[in-house]
């Protein structure tokens, strides 16, 4: 093709396509002002659309006559700087995922529309000279403008306009008589009323060596595994770190894998740092996410916490990284760009040379596995915080046992002793609702999800069945739909049960249920936690929720009621989840002055797993766990790839991926090729679901095959007829 007489822009377009998109640049704009990493507006088929400028080339294959334009420039400084728009092309190269899209997911969701790059800002009004020389006396006839006149003497640096509650044209008669003034300016980060800091906590030789072996090296990057006992006092460590680094006039990034560990994590840290704080996640709305991440890109925000997409967050000048709970699966994207937030939490680190830390109770194999190649430090902390012991842990055979909705007798008396002695219970069931069967008594029907292969979960209180996979939810009729019986049946425990049975067995002491469906509502997981933390609640009941880094002082016994249920799982990481899952959740017993004890109820008291936790610890596990990885060539030991494919006709994604799997094996590289089968649950959300696994121990061979693979797919009419993706580093097999 011939020279174009205007630069092309290449823009990076939110679509399924793995190719980027040449655009006309228009006559009335400077093209020097296409930087990449600048958002443009660009037509795409019938839509228009924000895209991201990746370059500028003077030659383009594309047809004259089909050459489109550029429509808009909606920046003037890039939303991407350089270090962040690499991170982007890295991460949709590393998991194969189409590069428009990926930088669509990096942007805050208002960004991905056309609207200008500017912070929100709020009027502030203020009195001014003649109005401090004012008489409030004088306005006797205008109540309430000396009322407003009043309320600003007390704050010189002014006050918001919905914070004076009176109408714009009061606020516009005091401005003309020259007495007040207004202001535009953006709204504060985060409200910090830092009155008196807590002071520093003690450490114990474990954490000062921690902290010292970080402080070291802050000006270089140093990946270190942050392994501590529950309790150990690891966000002590990361406040100590985060009050060196501030002070160096630096911003430090916090990630952690649920909005339900954010609430207290930002109150620690509202009360230890006297900094701007910004907090990214889900749970903000769309305009707030966009300000808070706009406050980080201009410095404003020194500590910067939040959830998964917080890894894509721009910083001004990074002195830290910080990923909570670095084992945790919540970390890893299950759907569409599917990025591990760890991963590239240490890519982040490397690339801008600063440290990062990973913390956990229970590393996962994968973080202990490069600590033993040396790519981490490992960094012990292996004693509980304070006065402070580990918990007791005991096993507790129930084969033979009555049983009163799962709870036995000796674990009910121990629960009463606990209570009586002014301890607080929590009973851990990883399972929500009243029960997860609904049973027809006289002919055995059961209650089935109609889009899943699946059976619907009994939720009492609302009289609904509900899919815990796809979310569909139908009313309980009072009979059998097969046969007319209304000999209706639940079978089985959930926590809306369990609540139910421990409160009619312990009359005197408040039940508190914490799940994912009492805590749905805004702001009601924080005032639970609130409520457990402060004792109003003598008994705890719930999910994994309350497992994962909840400090309850009040805590001296853990029940785990059904420790049976994650044993047997499909996935060969179903032991590592189990037992980081039985730690956490034991870890929440015995973290105040009261010593601590943990019943692991059972049918399996001999399974290798429980009795390895119970009568050694943690470690002794993964020893075993990465030698078995290691002998069955497992990750760490070997890298995984899951090519997923989904469609509404049942016989759609097995026939697309047999031919994926017939195109990989005469490529002959010797990638060892599983499957394809259909995924475990073979039917989801109304549509069926297949896979296939790529297995290799060099990780290049395996994302050479990938980049073969691909553009076959893309030409593959059998490919249009599915959904597919691309899974790297699978994390759930199921």
């Amino acid at each position: 093709m011939p020279p174009a007489e205007k630069p092309i822009a290449r823009v990076a377009v939110p679509s399924p396509l793995y190719r980027l998109f040449d655009y006309r640049v228009p006559v009335h704009i400077d093209a020097a002002t296409l930087q990449p990493g600048v958002r443009v507006l660009v037509p795409f088929g019938r839509q228009r659309v924000v895209g991201v400028v990746t370059g500028r080339v003077a030659e383009t294959d594309v047809a004259a006559d089909k050459l489109k334009t550029i429509l808009e420039i909606l920046d003037e400084q890039p939303v991407f700087d350089a270090h962040l728009f690499a991170l982007v092309e890295w991460t949709a190269e590393y998991y194969h995922h189409p590069i428009g899209d990926a930088f669509a997911t990096a942007l805050p969701v208002l960004l991905r529309k056309p609207v200008a790059n500017k912070r929100s800002v709020q009027q502030y009004w203020s009195l001014t000279a003649a109005g401090r020389r004012l008489d409030p006396n004088d306005l006797v006839r205008a109540p309430r403008q000396a009322a407003i006149i009043a309320q600003l003497r007390h704050h010189a640096e002014g006050v918001p306009r919905q914070d004076l509650g009176v109408s714009l044209k009061v606020l516009n008669t005091l401005r003309d008589k020259g007495w007040i003034s207004e202001r535009l300016t953006a709204e504060p980060v985060q409200p910090i009323t830092v009155k008196s800091p807590e002071q520093k906590l003690r450490l114990n030789a474990d954490q000062q060596q921690a902290i010292d072996t970080i402080t070291a090296s802050l000006d270089c990057f140093n990946a270190c595994l942050l392994e501590g006992v529950t309790g150990s006092g690891k966000t002590e460590v990361y406040l100590q770190l985060i009050e060196t680094v501030i002070a160096q006039q630096r911003q430090v990034l916090v990630l952690v894998p649920e909005i339900g560990l954010t609430p207290q994590l930002v109150s620690r840290f509202e009360k230890r740092l006297a900094a701007p704080l910004a907090i990214l996640h889900s749970g903000l709305s769309d305009r707030q996410r966009l300000d808070n991440w706009q406050r980080a890109q201009s410095g404003e925000a020194r500590v910067v916490i939040g959830t998964r997409s917080a890894v894509f967050t721009p910083l001004t000048d990074a002195g830290l990284i910080i990923v909570d709970e670095e084992h945790d699966i919540s970390l890893k994207q299950q759907e569409g760009f599917r990025y591990s937030a760890r991963d590239l939490a240490v890519w982040r680190a490397h690339k801008l040379n600063i440290p990062i830390i990973l913390g956990s109770a229970t590393p996962s194999l994968d973080s202990l596995h490069n600590v033993a190649r040396q790519r981490y430090r490992l960094l012990h902390l292996p004693e509980r915080a304070g006065r402070a012991s580990m918990p007791k842990l005991h096993l507790l055979d129930i084969r033979h046992q009555p049983m009163q909705d799962m709870l036995s007798e000796p674990l009910l008396k121990q629960m009463q002793s606990h209570l009586d002695r002014g301890g607080q219970v929590l009973v851990f069931l990883n399972r929500r609702g009243y029960a997860p069967v609904l049973l027809c008594h006289d002919c055995g029907w059961h209650a089935d999800c109609n889009r899943c292969d699946a059976r619907m979960t009994y939720h009492q209180k609302h009289r609904q069945l509900r899919c815990h996979h796809c979310g569909q939810q139908r009313p309980v009729t009072p009979h059998c739909p097969d046969c007319g019986s209304g000999e209706l049946i639940a079978i089985g425990q959930g926590t809306e049960r369990m609540e139910q049975t421990l409160s009619v067995r312990f009359p005197e002491h408040t039940v508190l249920r914490i799940d994912r469906d009492t805590t749905r509502r805004k702001g009601s997981l924080q005032t639970a936690l609130q409520d457990a933390t402060s004792g109003r609640a003598q008994i705890l009941v719930g999910t994994q929720i309350l497992a994962k880094g909840h400090h309850f002082p009040a805590v001296t016994l853990v029940a785990i009621v059904d420790a049976d249920q994650g044993l047997f799982g499909a996935d060969f990481r179903s032991s590592e989840r189990m037992a980081q899952l039985i730690v956490q959740v034991a870890g929440r017993a015995g973290r105040g002055e009261q010593a601590g004890e943990v019943i692991i109820q059972t049918h399996q008291p001999d399974h290798p797993l429980l009795r390895q936790l119970v009568e050694q610890d943690y470690q002794a596990f993964t020893k075993m766990a990465l030698q078995e990885r290691s002998d069955a060539q497992l990750p760490p030991y070997s890298h995984l790839a899951l090519l997923r494919a989904e469609a509404t006709q049942a016989d759609a994604p097995m026939a697309f991926l047999e031919q994926a799997q017939q195109w990989a094996a005469d490529l002959q590289t010797g990638i060892q090729l599983w499957g394809p089968l259909p995924a475990p649950m073979e039917r989801r959300a109304g549509r069926y679901r297949a896979q296939l696994m790529l297995q290799s121990s060099q990780r290049r061979e395996l994302h050479q095959l990938l980049n073969e693979l691909i553009p076959q797919f893309e030409s593959s009419k059998l490919a249009r007829k599915v959904r597919w993706s691309i899974d790297v580093d699978p994390q759930d097999m199921l």
